[in-house]
């Protein structure tokens, strides 16, 4: 079969790598002008590793998915220690235990840690958003000094992650255009269309648009080795600001010696980034889902979304490759 799939990230990556071994002919059309979608990175001009969208750290406990990635690239071990810095300027462990308790009582750590972020992040109070939300953030204090205790394998491929999704892009039977965007019919040359771009887009909007989170990225080269010690140091203030990223503290990213690369992160609504969507709004009352629903059944019967914003759903990276292989499985035993 001839299969058009409308995205080039991580998912349909993965999914039309599964497809092409399969036998199938496979395109891709990418509106960005690389592939990867939002875990592309890139090395800048002092040398440092750059996530584009923020940073991306791969984890997980899942054997099938670990044994996946290890066909496409190595990769350096790493446990993520997240820091946030309280207004008086010290840094106290992510997720809370008994070292962020010391100072911070249990009974502030939703209004010092949580509800400004959420506020930042989502536009919303706590009390607005679905409780699940808050249900990723417990209060453990006998927590480990580790942001993913649980996950047995967490860290980044050597080369990259624009690198890894090329490897698995590379393959006889796929092809990939970049800077091509979709154009409503383009499907028709094909026998099955896999689509990764916004469900709401492309149905034109017609039942009403699906709100996202956006994120403005703001990138410093600071003429110094190093800034902190973390990788990774949230806010508490009441800032814009969320969370700032120093790349050459994560493994081989870089060890520019005069230099360092900060990426400070604003959220704010997609409208106010020219509609760049990172993050479904999960409402309470489950409105935005029941409009994605609505969406979903008007879908053409050879055409299936996929991807976070096709599903209009979060996806870490482990859960998008173990999704799109689940994906490609169903669509090789029926076809």
């Amino acid at each position: 079969m001839k299969i058009l799939i409308v995205g080039a990230g991580l998912y349909g990556a993965v999914l039309g790598r599964a497809l092409a071994e399969a036998g199938h002919q496979v395109h891709f059309i990418e509106k960005r002008d690389h592939i990867a979608g939002n875990c592309c990175d890139f090395v800048n001009a002092h040398g440092i590793r750059v996530h584009r969208y923020g940073p991306h750290i791969f984890h997980t406990s899942n054997e099938k998915v670990i044994s996946y990635v290890k066909r496409f690239a190595e990769w350096t071990p790493y446990r993520h220690r997240v820091r946030a810095q309280l207004e008086n300027g010290i840094h106290v462990p992510l997720p809370v235990n008994r070292e962020t308790l010391i100072h911070v009582p249990a009974d502030r750590v939703i209004d010092v840690f949580y509800r400004p972020y959420t506020k930042k992040m989502w536009g919303l109070s706590i009390e607005e958003l679905d409780p699940s939300i808050l249900s990723r953030v417990p209060i453990t204090p006998d927590a480990p000094d580790d942001y993913f205790p649980h996950d047995t394998f967490v860290g980044f491929p050597l080369g990259g992650y624009t690198q890894f999704v090329g490897e698995i892009l590379r393959h006889k039977s796929i092809s990939v255009a970049l800077s091509a965007p979709y154009s409503y019919g383009q499907e028709e040359a094909f026998d099955f269309c896999f689509n990764a771009m916004p469900i709401d887009e492309y149905f034109d909007f017609q039942l009403g648009r699906l709100p996202y989170r956006s994120i403005r990225f703001h990138h410093f080269d600071v003429p110094a080795p190093r800034m902190s010690p973390f990788s990774v140091i949230n806010f508490t203030h009441d800032g814009p600001m969320t969370r700032v990223t120093e790349w050459k503290n994560f493994p081989d990213h870089g060890e520019a010696q005069n230099f360092t690369s900060l990426t400070f992160e604003e959220p704010c609504a997609d409208h106010e980034n020219n509609y760049e969507r990172y993050y479904p709004v999960k409402d309470r009352a489950g409105l935005n889902r029941t409009l994605y629903k609505s969406y979903q059944a008007l879908t053409p019967s050879r055409m299936k979304f996929i991807g976070r914003t096709g599903l209009y759903a979060y996806l870490d990276m482990h859960q998008a490759i173990s999704s799109a292989l689940a994906v490609a499985e169903e669509f090789l035993t029926q076809n």
